[in-house]
């Protein structure tokens, strides 16, 4: 939908236009004319979005549901602990905490807990899927505890289950973390869990990119499997708002994070996002494993196709993958900072990534692309829309056609999915619409 800006000027200051004409750009090219592949997005639900903008971002909420450092927040509390309760069913824990505004802020909340200054923590390594945040250049670091990294086994595309085992013997940190941003295939939770435990240390889980997918059971539950606590953020393949989760079975684990979350790392906690993440748990109880399913079939029928039409994706003796990610080598097509480039260019959205057999100093052009399905499924792509997708990624990369030929064709494939699936029915008119500024939906 268009929108003529031409008759606001004499009513809103330039600049002020300018932003708006900005984000209206933004939402127009992200929303309807990109297919977006990137492992660590999805987008809410139009249900979802309305909630999300409600009256609750002015607010404060410093404390916990009905131990409020501010008044006004009889409804919040409400909202929070129904939240707190769903989560808790969602995912068979006893023990949920909400208030991490990110999973970056859930991971720095668990690690202090868990270790003082000088601590030692095995970290799963970044072949292996680590996040930033679980090393010494992000929150663990800024702790001043110890990064050590575990073990990597190049074949299995995981950790070195015997090797980490001994590891953990020898060196008895004070908590192990699996998880995390770049994984095809699940972690050995039991096996390190059992280790961690025979020596007194703690098994932490960064569950933020497959809390979707645990939600959908089609994913090992992390807690099921020994992991003492489980960190995530909202917004991957679970299709929330931006946002942060932590979820235990542990009392002691609980009341000690609860009192780190806020006041150490958080003051408000974004009451406005809670509603929204609410209406998401139960997009999930009702939807996720129908979600769940079709993400997990939709990554290995894209993952397929793309090894037919030319790439090189990793993970082939194991099936390419087990979680909503692929993930290709193109350095023999110019590595990943220029196929990032120039598939965006293409109207198709993707991250360059570092891959198993790139030196950590490859960061800024790595050998490899990470894809990611969960938000074209969630516009209903199914697995046939992926294999014609992998058709048009050759057709741009491998065949070189001409770019803004393959961005026409891009946009012309993306129209067939304006609509998002597995959420509850909203009628049209019951989103408010203005004739000239159009909300997201």
């Amino acid at each position: 939908m268009a929108v003529d800006f031409s008759e606001l000027e004499s009513k809103i200051p330039k600049e002020v236009l300018d932003v708006i004409e900005l984000t209206y750009k933004h939402n127009r090219w992200r929303r309807y004319e990109t297919i977006n592949l990137i492992a660590s997005e999805n987008v809410m639900s139009p249900l979802a979005e309305m909630m999300y903008i409600n009256d609750m971002m002015h607010r404060y909420a410093e404390g916990k549901p009905k131990k409020r450092y501010y008044q006004g927040l009889v409804y919040v509390d409400e909202i929070e602990l129904k939240l707190m309760e769903v989560m808790s069913k969602l995912f068979e824990v006893s023990y949920v905490e909400p208030r991490a505004i990110s999973g970056t802020i859930a991971n720095a909340t668990v690690f202090k807990v868990l270790g003082e200054y000088g601590a030692k923590a095995l970290i799963a390594p970044v072949q292996a899927g680590s996040h930033v945040s679980h090393t010494r250049y992000g929150v663990l670091g800024a702790l001043g505890i110890e990064h050590i990294e575990l073990p990597y086994d190049a074949e299995e595309m995981n950790v070195d289950v015997d090797k980490a085992i001994k590891m953990i013997e020898e060196v008895k940190p004070r908590f192990v973390v699996l998880g995390g941003s770049v994984y095809l295939f699940p972690h050995p939770v039991k096996e390190l869990a059992d280790a961690a435990h025979s020596i007194g240390a703690k098994l932490v889980y960064d569950a933020a990119h497959v809390l979707g997918l645990i939600a959908g059971k089609r994913w090992r539950h992390p807690i099921k499997h020994g992991a003492d606590i489980v960190t995530a953020s909202t917004h991957k393949t679970f299709p929330g708002p931006q946002g942060g989760v932590i979820l235990t079975n542990t009392e002691e684990l609980y009341k000690s994070v609860s009192k780190v979350v806020f006041p150490v790392f958080v003051s408000n906690h974004h009451l406005h996002r809670l509603p929204a993440t609410l209406i998401t748990a139960y997009e999930m109880i009702y939807f996720g494993e129908s979600y769940a399913d079709q993400i997990i079939r939709n990554a290995k029928a894209f993952a397929e196709a793309l090894a037919s039409e030319g790439f090189k994706v990793l993970g082939e003796h194991k099936g390419y993958t087990m979680s909503h990610q692929v993930v290709l080598d193109v350095s023999d097509l110019g590595g990943g900072a220029k196929v990032a480039i120039t598939l965006e260019k293409a109207n198709i959205i993707v991250n360059k990534n570092l891959i198993p057999k790139d030196p950590p100093t490859a960061i800024k052009n790595p050998s490899g692309i990470r894809i990611g399905v969960q938000e074209m499924t969630r516009w209903g792509m199914k697995e046939d829309d992926f294999r014609e997708l992998a058709r048009i990624m050759r057709m741009l990369l491998i065949d070189k056609k001409d770019v803004e030929e393959m961005r026409r064709k891009a946009i012309e494939f993306r129209k067939q999915f304006n609509k998002i699936h597995y959420t509850f029915e909203l009628p049209l008119d019951a989103i408010k619409v203005t004739e000239k500024l159009p909300l997201l939906w």
